[in-house]
Order: C-alpha cells, then sequence, then structure tokens
C-alpha cells in the first residue's frame, strides 16, 4: 500500500527519540563543565559511551554546532570553542541581567517543593564542600543542579530555555572555574551566595534573591579572568 507522501519525510521515531537522548547527554555534559574550552569529541567514542550507533551523535552534534556550543575545526575535528575575554565578559553581562531576573521571578512564583529542591541542592553541595577529598566532578553538577532548580522556580519555561542556551556556552569555562580549583570550593563564595538566594526565594525576598545569583555569576566570572585562561 503506498504511503501518503508527507509519511515519507517523517523519521523514524526511534532515530528521533535516541536524537534527542545524545543531545541531551552531550548538552549536560557542556552545561555541567565536563567538557572543557578546546577539548575534542570523537564520534565514535561518545557513541559508545551513551551506547547508540553513531547517526544519533551525528545528529546532535550537528544541533549543538548550530547552537554554538560546539564548532567543526578546519581539520573537521569537533570540538568544545574557545572564548575570548571580550565573549565572556559580554556572556557574563547576559547571564547577570537575565538569571537574576529567573532568581527574582522565582521569589514570587515558587512553591513549597521549588524551596524542597532548592535546599536539597543546597545541602548537597555543602556536603561535597566540607569533605576532606572533595569529588570535583560532582560539586560542578550540583552547582548547575541548584542553579536550576532556582530557575525552574521561576515557572516559565521560556525563560529556563533561554538559561540552558546560555549555559551551554559558559558551562565548560565557567565550571573549569571549580573543577581546577578545588580551594574555590571551600572558600569561594558560591557556598555563601546560595545560601542567600535560598533564603531569600524561601521568604518571597525578590531583590535579594536576583543579586545573590548576580553576585555568584559575578564573582565566578572575576576569579575566570583573573587566571587570564580566555583566548584574545
Amino acid at each position: 500500500m503506498d504511503l501518503p507522501a508527507a509519511l515519507h519525510l517523517v523519521e523514524p521515531l526511534d532515530r528521533q527519540t535516541l536524537g534527542e537522548r545524545a543531545y541531551a547527554r552531550l548538552a549536560d555534559l557542556l552545561m555541567s563543565g565536563r567538557l572543557a574550552p578546546g577539548e575534542k569529541l570523537s564520534l565514535r567514542g561518545a557513541a559508545d559511551v551513551l551506547g547508540v550507533s553513531i547517526m544519533p551523535v551525528r545528529e546532535a552534534v550537528s544541533r549543538l554546532v548550530a547552537d554554538r556550543a560546539l564548532e567543526v575545526a578546519p581539520n573537521r575535528a569537533v570540538r568544545v570553542p574557545l572564548m575570548t575575554t571580550a565573549q565572556f565578559r559580554d556572556l557574563t553581562r547576559v547571564r547577570t541581567t537575565i538569571e537574576g531576573h529567573a532568581a527574582a521571578e522565582a521569589a514570587r512564583n515558587r512553591a513549597k517543593t521549588d524551596i524542597a529542591a532548592i535546599a536539597e541542592a543546597e545541602e548537597a553541595m555543602l556536603a561535597v564542600s566540607r569533605a576532606k577529598l572533595p569529588d570535583l566532578p560532582r560539586a560542578v553538577e550540583l552547582n548547575k543542579t541548584f542553579h536550576f532548580a532556582v530557575y525552574e522556580a521561576a515557572h516559565s519555561p521560556i525563560l529556563t530555555e533561554i538559561i540552558r542556551a546560555l549555559w551551554l556556552k559558559a558551562g565548560p569555562v565557567i565550571n573549569l572555574d571549580l573543577r581546577e580549583n578545588p580551594e574555590r570550593l571551600a572558600k569561594g563564595g558560591a557556598i555563601r551566595f546560595h545560601a542567600d538566594v535560598r533564603k531569600a526565594i524561601a521568604s518571597g525576598d525578590a531583590e535579594t534573591a536576583r543579586a545573590g545569583i548576580a553576585a555568584d555569576i559575578s564573582g565566578a566570572a572575576e576569579f575566570i579572568l583573573s587566571r587570564g585562561r580566555l583566548a584574545g
């Protein structure tokens, strides 16, 4: 039996599902700082780790290149883009504004379940920071978990989507701060700022929540800039 012409344009459902899963996993690696600026990504290696064929990974990488979260080098290697100082400053200004707004909206719109999720993420990161031998990759992941628990409490899917796009670009740089500088976990301002933000959201104090997230972002950015690790 002949199929309607439109159906010939539809990809098999299992391929779409695998492609979405591959995209989500790779995007999470970028946002969590598990991939560093300049690091190359092997399509075959990624496919083996994810337990899929190379085609879903290729599709996911194409989407991430379109998102400018990955780039194709002149030798056709896929890598995490390097970021210049000017680009990082610009990205930091945008993040401070948008993520600060999301924190303020969280203070206005949060539910009890949101406050519990934020507190749980804060406590988990605090526990890691107090360990004699902190699990730095775990700390990086928990930092992201805390931030997105805050942003999701704003109950604005569009706002969360915008922030995820920002973190695709910022994650490899901002989380390299924690991954390569373990003393920052215990002595940096993140733990203090997270506590301030959690308290402000719980009490409905929008401006303090905004200021806390802005200070967290700015403090990490200033440290990264002081290290002179960015291009240009």
